[in-house]
């Protein structure tokens, strides 16, 4: 897998749709339960995957394996995070079910962050 870049977008597309069906039922119905799990999905989901694809569109990182560790964790961390958020908030599910996928899914987009970092400042910009 080396079009990262693609693979980035694309969630990131899905995330947006989510996200502004989100917003839309959240209008529509006049409530605004979702509004914190729609602003991850956005903010975190749409915006974040976004700017990993134009910065794997743009450079090429010397470490493979740190951009497949970092697209992976992004995509399975907002994934966590969004879901983990929706059964904690909105399903009435003991937390012991809720806070894994929650947390887990947080820190697993912790850790995506925490690699970009490290891919971001050992990149080589000369041409």
């Amino acid at each position: 897998m080396r079009n990262y870049s693609k693979v980035l977008l694309v969630t990131a597309a899905i995330f947006g749709l989510v996200g502004t069906v989100i917003g839309a039922h959240m209008a529509g119905a006049g409530s605004y339960a979702f509004r914190p799990i729609h602003a991850h999905i956005l903010v975190s989901g749409f915006l974040a995957l976004s700017v990993f694809a134009l910065f794997y569109k743009v450079f090429t990182p010397k470490n493979q394996l740190l951009s497949i560790i970092h697209v992976w964790t992004a995509i399975i961390g907002n994934v966590g995070l969004v879901v983990g958020m929706y059964l904690h908030f909105l399903l009435d599910l003991p937390n012991a079910a809720t806070l894994p996928v929650y947390i887990g899914g947080g820190v697993i987009l912790l850790v995506s962050y925490a690699v970009f970092l490290i891919q971001t400042i050992t990149l080589d910009t000369r041409k």
